[in-house]
């Protein structure tokens, strides 16, 4: 069976985010969001999430190049003069492995965090992390830890098989495969320890290599080339962009991305090829 959950990020960032989740998901494909529960527009995404009960919508965890939900004077270690989280992902992933204080902290924004989309009264269909932070083993750690408390049931993995990708899109052959010899094993390890703890993840990720660019001909291919199993297609819609901090980078097209989303011929190959929609919450579903 091939079964497709297709994802918006940063859900709750910006008003046209918010926009282009809720058309892409009345008019399109779009299955499911991660809400950034720090996001400018959050209050905003939540009103309508509560309006699109088939949207799965889940935690898109902020740790870095973002804002918290503590105040800065309580994660000293993890955020700048200005409040925010440094957008090196680098420096703030060894910061957190090495330091005690660090981690302590980690943990307690990324209980906020769960804090906060618990109070918005929404059901948990997934967690994953801004710039796929959650990638670092302590994350997981923590995530585990909170895992029962908060009732996380699914948690993305970012791998992306990079020959089936390249098929499908017929770029970036070489970034795609050295991109997938850097995580191979990290994320390999990171699906068993999760499934080892009874949480379900997709089988693969489509779109990794594509962030920004997921335009209308690459997801036509990404569709045409889904083999079976559980592929989550993800995306970085808006209708139009904005100015700010918050801004996403030049080379982001949103507006290219919503336009895949309601694509009628993205419907049409779904159709025709048997692709079974799902949200994450399905999967325990669909395994019974």
């Amino acid at each position: 069976m091939k079964r497709l959950i297709v994802t918006a990020d940063d859900f709750g960032l910006a008003i046209p985010v918010n926009d282009a989740v809720e058309a892409a998901h009345l008019r399109g494909i779009l299955t499911a969001a991660s809400l950034m529960v720090t996001g400018a527009a959050a209050a905003d995404a939540v009103s309508r999430a509560k309006r699109l009960p088939r949207l799965g919508v889940g935690l898109h965890l902020v740790l870095v190049d973002g804002r918290p939900a503590l105040p800065a004077g309580e994660i000293p270690d993890l955020v700048g003069a200005d409040g925010r989280f440094s957008a090196d992902l680098w420096r703030t992933g060894v910061k957190i492995f090495c330091s005690t204080a660090a981690r302590q902290q980690a943990e307690a924004e990324i209980r906020a965090q769960l804090a906060a989309f618990r109070d918005t009264g929404l059901a948990l269909d997934h967690v994953n992390a801004h710039h796929h932070f959650h990638q670092h083993p302590t994350i997981q750690a923590i995530l585990l830890k909170l895992a029962p408390e908060f009732g996380i049931g699914a948690i993305r993995v970012p791998r992306e098989p990079p020959l089936l990708a390249w098929r499908a899109t017929r770029t970036g052959l070489v970034q795609r495969l050295g991109t997938w010899l850097f995580q191979a094993r990290r994320t390999a390890r990171m699906a068993r320890r999760f499934a080892a703890a009874g949480i379900r993840c997709n089988d693969r990720m489509l779109g990794l290599g594509d962030s920004g660019q997921m335009r209308t001909n690459r997801v036509r291919g990404y569709l045409a080339s889904l083999p079976e199993g559980v592929s989550e297609l993800y995306f970085h819609p808006a209708v139009s962009r904005w100015e700010g901090a918050d801004a996403w980078p030049d080379d982001y097209d949103g507006p290219a991305e919503f336009a895949a989303l309601v694509d009628p011929t993205a419907r049409a190959l779904i159709a025709e090829r048997g692709i079974e929609m799902a949200r994450f919450a399905d999967l325990s579903e669909m395994a019974a």
